[in-house]
């Protein structure tokens, strides 16, 4: 059974429907499929790819504060990185279980419009993060299976958003950032009350096939972007960027 804040629809209650409210919801539905998702190009280190994200379009820009991490920055740096895109794009400070130290130089440096914790948090945990600092949360799920998706529950109503990544492969130190995907028709389950970034080992080449599938709100590229690890090419943005954008195209046709 699908959850979040409201099952999806049976079809006993499709059949039951009038068929005026079907047909708005039937619209409702083929608006929010028109819509570009917002997209984060995450582990960006140096200006020209942080210019390039911003032009074409980023919705947020992600700084990794992971020092087992290639994309790994220190705060200050990142700081002077994301001043041009105050106002432009969201900027995201991501994190791995930090000490409360950590989380206070990042904060304070950086100046973050969200915070991404991709760790063991707990739902009380979230919950007293958000209050310290004020800032909304999006958390961190590694998925390999449907069992993993059960643990999102917990964290509806507290996480402002969540990121489905695929599990780190066996001898990995990074939770995240490994180039590889998961089955995506395991979001099924989630139902539209769940927002939700879709991280993974997405590219120009599979972008499409994600969007398709999942009809995600929001995708997230870090690795598809990169002509090494931690090396963002901004030619490889513009490509990821015009894949988003051709995959689009039909739905904003149908739906608009």
């Amino acid at each position: 059974m699908p959850f979040g804040r409201a099952a999806l629809w049976p079809r006993a209650a499709l059949n039951s429907m009038p068929v005026a409210n079907w047909l708005d919801s039937f619209r409702i539905s083929c608006h929010f499929a028109a819509m570009r998702p917002d997209i984060k190009i995450c582990g960006l280190k140096t200006p020209d790819a942080v210019d390039r994200a911003l032009k074409r379009g980023a919705t947020h820009i992600g700084f990794i504060f992971f020092e087992k991490s290639p994309r790994y920055i220190e705060p200050d740096l990142a700081a002077k990185l994301a001043e041009p895109a105050r106002g432009k794009a969201k900027i995201v400070a991501v994190v791995v279980d930090p000490t409360n130290d950590e989380l206070d130089e990042i904060v304070s440096l950086l100046k973050p419009d969200m915070l991404q914790l991709h760790g063991n948090e707990s739902p009380e945990h979230v919950l007293t993060i958000k209050a310290v600092y004020g800032l909304p949360v999006m958390k961190v799920f590694s998925v390999r299976t449907a069992d993993d998706l059960k643990r999102v529950e917990a964290y509806i109503g507290i996480a402002d958003r969540f990121l489905f990544d695929a599990k780190a492969p066996k001898g990995s130190e990074l939770p995240g950032g490994n180039g590889i995907s998961f089955d995506w028709s395991l979001l099924s389950w989630l139902d539209g009350s769940v927002d939700y970034m879709l991280s993974g080992g997405l590219n120009k080449d599979n972008v499409a096939e994600a969007l398709f599938i999942t009809k995600a709100p929001g995708i997230d590229v870090s690795s598809g972007v990169e002509t090494a690890p931690g090396v963002k090419s901004v030619a490889k943005i513009d490509e990821f960027f015009d894949a988003v954008e051709k995959a689009n195209a039909p739905m904003m046709a149908s739906g608009g």
